[in-house]
């Protein structure tokens, strides 16, 4: 009788390994963000204040889901096709000098994964 109940335990255990494994996060879809790079000017350059910037974004991307913010201010970019990506520009605001900014990028792709990137420049005084 103890064999008996020894294989029906050792079968019960290993069933119910396998039903957890259905939902496991590695049958799940991967969330593939979507992806900026080439930031105009580069990162920590000085630049003039109301300079202009720009940077590639994967053309998975939402374009009305696109926001640029510079120094936590949302600035107007301009979204515009680039073989298979979007190129995206825009300008400093006027009343940021002698500072340091972060550009910061949220968009949503068409899959629905969220992405984020940015960078930094410092402004000069002029």
């Amino acid at each position: 009788m103890k064999i008996l109940t020894m294989i029906l335990m050792l079968g019960l255990t290993g069933f119910a390994g396998q039903a957890t494994a259905y939902g496991s996060s590695s049958s799940k879809k991967a969330c593939k963000p979507p992806r900026f790079w080439q930031f105009q000017p580069p990162h920590m350059a000085e630049v003039a204040p109301q300079s202009e910037f720009s940077f590639l974004a994967s053309g998975m991307i939402r374009p009305k889901s696109l926001q640029v913010k510079v120094k936590g201010r949302p600035v107007a970019v301009t979204v515009s096709k680039k073989q298979a990506n979007l190129l995206v520009s825009g300008k400093l605001p006027a009343d940021l000098h002698a500072t340091s900014a972060r550009i910061s990028i949220h968009a949503t792709g068409t899959n629905k994964c969220k992405g984020r990137g940015g960078w930094l420049v410092k402004i000069t005084g002029q």
